[in-house]
């Protein structure tokens, strides 16, 4: 009889022992259960996530997607919609850059100085971004048979720097207030920013 309860007790505290442990393991599972299973969220991989794809002190970088049942057309779309975002990063550095200029140099008109610099940085821009540099490719076929298309692309640094140098050479009247030098100086050091802003750090 004792050596009845004894086996009794053991298996109960064996079943205790592993019912306890169950739970420990079911909760910490819980605990690193990705997300798609308790939401039914599906991660998504973008192309082009990678560090080398992202703007670095020497190279404005941007990327994009375009969808169309074409194939043509999703390229076409793809690689517009990757310039208007390189335009952006491009202009809005110019201009970041412009307005600490001003504001350490003495310039005769600051504000006609500004004007006539944001007109050059757009004919920059677009001067660059007829010779972009594709850095990747990647095509989709959907499931409806469309197709989805990505691109990256690269503009030089330096190549924006020397369409200012040669937009300045041009216009008499800010070239008399620009210091080639200090430009470029803050303009590297918007650069370094941007690399780290893009790349999360």
């Amino acid at each position: 009889m004792k050596t009845n309860l004894r086996i009794l007790l053991r298996s109960g505290v064996l079943l205790l022992a592993f019912a306890v442990a169950f739970a420990s393991c079911k909760s910490k599972k819980n605990k690193v259960t990705p997300i798609e299973n308790s939401t039914g969220a599906v991660e998504i991989s973008v192309p082009f996530s990678e560090g080398k794809y992202y703007s670095d002190k020497e190279n404005f970088r941007a990327k994009s997607s375009g969808s169309s049942p074409d194939l043509q057309t999703a390229k076409k779309i793809a690689l517009q919609n990757a310039k208007s975002e390189m335009a952006g990063l491009i202009q809005t550095t110019i201009k970041k850059v412009t307005d600490q200029y001003t504001q350490q140099r003495t310039v005769g008109n600051q504000v006609d100085f500004n004007n006539k610099f944001e007109e050059l940085a757009r004919e920059v821009t677009n001067q660059e971004l007829v010779d972009v540099k594709v850095l990747g490719e990647k095509l989709f076929k959907e499931t409806n048979n469309s197709y989805t298309y990505w691109i990256a692309i690269e503009a030089n640094k330096q190549a924006v720097l020397n369409g200012i140098d040669k937009g300045i050479a041009n216009n008499k009247k800010i070239e008399q207030d620009y210091d080639k030098k200090k430009f470029e100086e803050i303009f590297n050091a918007e650069m370094d920013k941007l690399a780290k802003e893009r790349s999360g750090q």
